[in-house]
């Protein structure tokens, strides 16, 4: 037999039977490295030289980390989503590591994960109980049912799953492009899609008569805006004095308020798109000017206690207003008039409204500050059975 050229590889067989293979690479780190494939078979081994002798033609470097996805999930969120992220959003990610990914495959290498195990544990962290299974938040109280030995069965939804998901696939996507690993493993795997519940939006009426209860509340001119203007809760409670012009009946949305680590925060609104100028119709300039009087009028009351922060809907003493306290006013409000719909659905109705007076998606797109005009229309355009009726009859009269 000829000698095997330099780089040619190596195969040999170990004492248990299985088939070691031996080949040099260039590894990301730059510097050329002898590394070790195993196999049941010699044909095995053989074909995972070629493979990396492949790479090596195109000039691919191999990984040469030995990194856990605990620690590289750790240096991911802090270097690489606290840096170029929103704080809300690294918040979320750093809650979906620790309770869900780091316990269940924390101590896997990244460089050795095989989608068949990233599979297996999301198909067993989707049918696993929340509130007794092992590595829950001791913070969180356990159910009766479930602290007498009995299962409550508070599986995870759908939407959750997908969104372990994806932060598991965005970690490793950026895993590829700093060369640690070849592939992505968790792009091979595929999660139920979940079902999304657009909300009930107001008809014509069912507006008008809101609008008129809330004539009494202290917040009338926030809830004019998130009916004609279709703002986002975060959007209206983060709006400055100086975002609104008053002469020129235009406003600016710049800032979304959020509570991120304990702290309200104004941070920049959900897209690139979100930030957006709007002109104001006379109902929106009214109601404004209307709170801002109101709003002098609660600064001279309060007199030294008054927090000046320049935000259009703040508390009595001037302090930004936390989102989920926000509440206090829209329950009592939702329940005078009967209604059983989420603050958010105000913004459906306003998209719904504005696409049932035919109003060009692309506008409706523009005003509402969506990322795309596909989540307009397939996420808020559901048009009201009367709507449909009319379009209908329009179309039978047509062709009778």
């Amino acid at each position: 037999m000829a000698k095997r050229a330099n780089g040619e590889g190596s195969i040999t067989i170990r004492k248990d039977g299985t088939y070691h293979g031996r080949v040099y690479v260039t590894t990301t780190s730059g510097i050329r490295k002898r590394v070790s494939v195993y196999g049941k078979s010699r044909d095995e081994v053989r074909q995972k030289i070629t493979d990396l002798q492949s790479r090596e033609n195109q000039g691919i470097p191999v990984p040469d980390t030995n990194m856990n996805l605990e620690d590289y999930l750790t240096y991911w969120l802090a270097k690489v989503v606290k840096v170029h992220r929103r704080p809300k959003t690294y918040q979320g990610y750093e809650s979906v590591v620790r309770v869900h990914i780091v316990p269940g495959l924390g101590r896997k290498k990244i460089r050795t994960l095989r989608a068949a195990e990233v599979r297996t544990w999301l198909t067993r962290v989707a049918a696993e109980c929340q509130c007794c299974k092992h590595g829950v938040d001791k913070a969180r109280p356990e159910p009766e049912c479930c602290a007498a030995g009995e299962c409550c069965g508070a599986v995870l939804s759908r939407r959750m799953v997908q969104s372990i998901h994806a932060v598991l696939r965005n970690a490793l996507q950026n895993a590829v492009r700093e060369e640690l690993i070849v592939r992505n493993v968790a792009q091979l795997v595929q999660v139920p899609t979940p079902t999304y519940d657009t909300g009930k939006g107001l008809s014509v009426a069912e507006a008008r008569l809101l609008l008129r209860e809330a004539e009494k509340d202290r917040l009338h001119a926030l809830y004019v805006l998130a009916l004609v203007m279709g703002m986002r809760r975060g959007e209206l409670l983060g709006l400055r004095w100086e975002a609104v012009a008053m002469e020129r009946e235009t406003l600016i949305v710049e800032r979304s308020l959020q509570r991120v680590s304990g702290e309200l925060t104004l941070v920049a609104p959900k897209t690139a798109t979100s930030v957006r100028t709007l002109p104001l119709p006379p109902l929106v300039v009214r109601a404004l000017t209307e709170h801002r009087e109101r709003q002098a009028q609660e600064r001279a009351a309060a007199g030294m206690a008054w927090r000046e922060h320049g935000l259009v809907f703040t508390s009595r003493i001037g302090t930004p207003l936390e989102p989920d306290n926000l509440r206090r006013s829209w329950y009592p409000l939702r329940k005078r008039l009967g209604l059983k719909i989420r603050f958010h659905d105000l913004r459906h109705s306003a998209v719904t409204l504005l696409l049932d007076l035919g109003t060009p998606p692309h506008i409706v797109r523009q005003v509402a500050g969506h990322s795309d005009i596909g989540v307009t229309m397939k996420v808020y355009a559901h048009a009201s059975v009367e709507e449909q009726r009319k379009a209908l009859e329009r179309l039978g009269h047509r062709l009778s």
